[in-house]
Order: C-alpha cells, then sequence, then structure tokens
C-alpha cells in the first residue's frame, strides 16, 4: 500500500512537471519505476494507456485556459501542428512496439540502459533549452519538427518516455511561444499514445503478454495533474521546474546505470 500511495504521488509529481515544461513524466518516471523492480511490460503500456486519457484532458484545459488555441473549424495553426507532429509520432510508435516487444524482442537489460541514457541526454537536452529560451531563435524547415516527432515516436514506444523533451525542443527551435509548445505535445502525446495503445493489444494477441497492475496508481496521479496542472501554467512561471527536470532527469539516469552495471 505504501508503494501504491508512493507511485500515485510520483505520478502526479512528474505529470505536473511535464504539463509545465512540456517534458519528463515518462522519461523520469520510467527509471525510477525499472528501480522499484517492474519490467517494461508492466510500465510502457501502463504509461500509454494513462497518457492517451490524461493527455486530452490536458489539450481541454489548455485550450480553455486560453494556454493555445485549439480548433478544427477552421483548424487552427496549433492544431496542424499537432495533427502533422501526432502522425508521423505515430509511424514512429508502431515500427518501435512491434520491433522492440514481438520481431526483435528486445531484452530487460537492452531496455533498461537505453532508458537510462535517454534519461541523462534529455536532462543535458533540458539545459540546452534554458539556454536556448534566452537567445534568438530560428525558424527551420518545417520536416525538421517531423524528425523530431518520428525520434519521440520511437522513445515512446520503447520505454514509455523521451516524446516530450523532444517534441519541446523541436518547438522551442521553431520559435513556437512556450506555454503553447507544452499544449501542443500533451495534444500530439495523446494521440501517439492511443496508437500506441492499440498496437500493444494488437501483439497481445501474438503472445506478448502485458501486465497493467500499476495503471490504477499512474492513472490516479496523472489525472489529478491534468484537472490541476494546466491552471498552473497559466498562473505560475516555470523556472522552478525548468532547472529541477533536467536536474532530476540527468541524476537519474546516472544512478539507473551504475545500478545495472555495477552490482
Amino acid at each position: 500500500m505504501e508503494l501504491i500511495l508512493l507511485i500515485i504521488l510520483l505520478a502526479f509529481l512528474f505529470k505536473t512537471m511535464d504539463y509545465s515544461s512540456g517534458m519528463g513524466f515518462g522519461t523520469t518516471l520510467t527509471p525510477l519505476l525499472f528501480l522499484f523492480g517492474y519490467n517494461p511490460l508492466q510500465i510502457v503500456p501502463t504509461i500509454l494507456i494513462s497518457e492517451a486519457i490524461t493527455g486530452f484532458v490536458g489539450a481541454f484545459f489548455d485550450h480553455e485556459f486560453k494556454n493555445v488555441n485549439f480548433s478544427f473549424r477552421p483548424l487552427s495553426d496549433a492544431t496542424k501542428l499537432a495533427l502533422y507532429m501526432g502522425f508521423f509520432g505515430c509511424l514512429a510508435i508502431t515500427i518501435s512496439i512491434s520491433l522492440g516487444f514481438f520481431a526483435i524482442k528486445f531484452p530487460d537489460f537492452f531496455i533498461k540502459t537505453y532508458v537510462a541514457i535517454l534519461a541523462m541526454v534529455m536532462g543535458i537536452a533540458g539545459f540546452l533549452r534554458i539556454k536556448l529560451k534566452k537567445r534568438d531563435v530560428f525558424n527551420p524547415k518545417p520536416k525538421m519538427l517531423y524528425a523530431f516527432s518520428a525520434l519521440a515516436g520511437f522513445n515512446k514506444g520503447i520505454s514509455g518516455g523521451g516524446y516530450g523533451p523532444l517534441i519541446t525542443m523541436g518547438q522551442i527551435f521553431s520559435g513556437i511561444y512556450e506555454k503553447s509548445a507544452t499544449a501542443i505535445v500533451s495534444f500530439s502525446k495523446a494521440m501517439v499514445s492511443l496508437i500506441g495503445i492499440f498496437i500493444f493489444f494488437l501483439i497481445s494477441y501474438a503472445g506478448v503478454e502485458s501486465d497493467l497492475f500499476l495503471l490504477p496508481s499512474i492513472f490516479t496521479g496523472e489525472f489529478l495533474a491534468a484537472l490541476v496542472a494546466p491552471y498552473m501554467v497559466r498562473v505560475l512561471p516555470n523556472k522552478i521546474w525548468k532547472y529541477l527536470i533536467p536536474i532530476y532527469a540527468l541524476g537519474i539516469g546516472i544512478f539507473s546505470l551504475l545500478k545495472l552495471f555495477i552490482p
């Protein structure tokens, strides 16, 4: 019971960070759950299911609090961008889940190592992101954002994390307003996670069994964060999250690697 309550609290905390800065939930929670003794087939599908639901909820409240303008008639720029990035992310997550859990069947050690290194890289990317905010950004071709989306989708399928940091960095490179960028991340991440769930259900029929024991705990924490975090994005500065998430991601990545390679 204590561990379940801790996971709910961590899910709430990391999802609040994620909404506030566009990054940090899967990247930081996944390696921590590995340290608790859970395996990829317990973690990845659970995070995908939870983020598919809470991502759409968060995007709705971001629109309501005017952090971003999502509209379909006519399509707003934010909606177009989220749909485009979601499309390429969906293609990539389909490939990564199919390869990682069915075709190639990456061993747990490989996935845990990949996630640890990914957390470290995302921590460094978070510090780069802070530096980028202090100078003029440039406006690249849209293909760069699509490439970020594809790589982010691949990461999402393998580890359940690594989506938000890449997408957020790509948008900041493009000069998109920070609070709008975090909302667009939520919307596109929800679409990618939804496709990921579908792929996991398909491969479950091929003999790859997922364990959703963690779903109630993680979803509870995420859902509570989805209700309050968009308002926090609206009224609070992001300075704390900007530094806390990269420091944590880098630290948990280093600790995870040490635990894997040093008995």
